[in-house]
């Protein structure tokens, strides 16, 4: 059995273009084509603003993260702390501060004119300083300087300008040091300073050129030169807290 075939012609070919011809640099408008016309302005700047609107949308989100990072409360310590300031936190004027032994007794008192706290390095500054302490075996030691560098919880002061230290054990000797520098260590029951001072102790006086003296261990250090003066006996000098009792 024979299959029918279908036999198409040649066809020729044409060629297929989509929108409009382009037209010739020397093609006139009046070649059956229309010119093209210039688009308006405002359709150009919205086709500008849909083409960069994801980048200035990403822009506008990216400064709405930053700003609520930095706005946003933080922990205490979270933050990075900037340089410590070297200016005082609070001043005090006509202050005392009391610390109290377990027994209740007053261990320390330290009062003064004017107080500034340093927070940088936690230090006080004092004018017109005036330090009460009483140790342990009851012995008591008033100093007084015009000022004072202490440390925060006052266990350590410098004492400065016409600085004066008066210590007393009851029934026994008066020791008295007197110098234009004086550093205490009041925990340690130690006074030391570098330079000139005048101690009186009992009947005896001298002049050094600086002292160590620990009062637990009951030694004192006279650095040189030094120049004493020692009563005869049975004669002691009037200390100078007695001579300005009325």
């Amino acid at each position: 059995m024979n299959r029918p075939e279908l036999h198409l012609p040649d066809l020729p070919e044409v060629s297929v273009q989509l929108g409009l011809p382009a037209l010739a640099a020397d093609d006139p408008p009046s070649a059956g084509r229309p010119a093209r016309q210039p688009l308006p302005w405002s359709y150009r700047l919205l086709q500008a603003l849909s083409s960069y609107l994801p980048l200035l949308l990403m822009a506008l989100l990216a400064a709405g993260t930053w700003w609520l990072v930095r706005n946003t409360p933080q922990a205490p310590g979270a933050r990075a702390e900037g340089p410590p300031s070297q200016t005082p936190d609070y001043t005090m004027t006509g202050f005392a501060i009391t610390r109290f032994a377990p027994d209740g007794q007053v261990a320390l008192r330290i009062a003064g004119d004017t107080l500034r706290h340093f927070p940088a390095t936690d230090r006080l500054e004092i004018d017109g300083v005036r330090i009460q302490a009483t140790a342990p075996d009851g012995r008591t030691t008033n100093a007084t300087a015009r000022h004072a560098l202490a440390n925060g919880d006052g266990s350590e002061i410098q004492l400065l300008g016409g600085a004066e230290v008066i210590s007393q054990l009851q029934g026994g000797d008066t020791l008295e040091v007197r110098g234009e520098f004086l550093h205490a260590f009041l925990r340690f029951e130690r006074l030391r300073s570098h330079l000139p001072v005048q101690v009186r102790h009992g009947g005896t006086e001298a002049r050094a050129g600086g002292l160590e003296y620990d009062n637990l261990q009951r030694q004192l250090t006279l650095n040189g030169p030094v120049r004493a003066t020692v009563a005869p006996p049975g004669r002691v000098r009037p200390s100078a807290a007695a001579a300005r009792r009325p």
